[in-house]
């Protein structure tokens, strides 16, 4: 899962105008404002959590440009994340329910090579890693900007080097509990700010032969209980931090629809064509970056 980053911030210019009168409105965005950028940085979330190329990347170079400082602090980005743990259970509800129903049969007959049961047991296993390394170096590296760009480019590298390399002859009915385990040490890398948890799994499920939309569909299967439980830890005080439960609520709803629409999308996509267009823009993006650093558009 992706850590969260400075949440919703005031200083929108065309909405902060008319605010400009009052000398409070200065300290604190009105309510429109703040709905205004629950909405986008609901998009941004939505969007960016699904694709293989980080939302924390996205979200924090986003505020640095626009220049929003945190209503809720990281509080804000951490509830929002509530509409993407919706939209990926709901997108793929009917694959938990015939994994969980599968999977119960295969443990009341002791068939332990039924295809449930493996993909169950192989999320299991997968997410544990996530979930301990998660807990232990949850703030060892810091979201700077310059780790973002860094990544970003090693990213893109990674996979292209899976889209080169990897045979892509495996299909869902082929998934075993070692890819589970494989994959979910992948997703332990999505620690490190601009990794992405959807391009880490991606990347290592194609690696081990998957092909896309399988490598795809089991990145999202497998990261459901990591994200649900990872955002249920960060947002914990998130509603008694932030101030006005309308953004809340919009940005929850806006960062849904966005991340529905993202899954819809990405898995109908890699059905056509590859990830090449990925690793351009996590290219471009990591580079767009370095040299902003360079010529001081955008600080540290």
């Amino acid at each position: 899962m992706q850590q969260g980053v400075a949440g919703i911030a005031q200083g929108w210019p065309p909405l902060a105008i008319a605010q400009s009168a009052a000398p409070d409105a200065a300290a604190e965005p009105g309510l429109l404002t703040s709905t205004f950028q629950a909405i986008v940085l609901g998009l941004v979330q939505g969007i960016t959590e699904f694709l293989p190329i980080s939302s924390t990347a996205h979200l924090l170079i986003f505020t640095k440009i626009l220049g929003w400082s945190a209503v809720g602090e990281k509080y804000f980005v951490d509830a929002i994340q509530f509409g993407s743990v919706i939209a990926v259970l709901m997108y793929f509800w009917q694959d938990i329910r015939q994994i969980l129903g599968g999977a119960w049969t295969a443990l009341q007959q002791k068939d332990w090579q039924r295809e449930e049961w493996k993909i169950l047991v192989g999320i299991a296993v997968g997410t544990i890693p996530a979930l301990v390394f998660g807990y232990l170096f949850r703030d060892a590296i810091p979201e700077s900007a310059l780790v973002i760009a860094v990544v970003s480019i090693a990213m893109s590298l990674l996979l292209g080097l899976a889209e080169k390399i990897g045979s892509r002859k495996r299909g869902f009915d082929n998934l075993s509990i070692l890819d589970g385990l494989l994959v979910g040490l992948g997703q332990t890398l999505a620690l490190v700010p601009g990794v992405s948890r959807s391009g880490s799994t991606l990347t290592t499920g194609m690696f081990l032969g998957l092909q896309r939309p399988t490598a795809a569909r089991f990145s999202f299967l497998l990261g459901i209980p990591t994200l649900a439980i990872a955002t249920l830890y960060q947002s914990t005080k998130a509603f008694d931090n932030v101030d006005r439960l309308l953004p809340l609520l919009v940005g929850i709803i806006s960062t849904f629809i966005f991340s529905y629409l993202a899954i819809a999308w990405l898995l109908r996509y890699l059905q056509r064509k590859s990830t090449w267009v990925f690793v351009w823009y996590r290219l471009a993006f990591g580079t767009t970056i370095l040299l902003s650093l360079v010529a001081g558009l955008i600080r540290e």
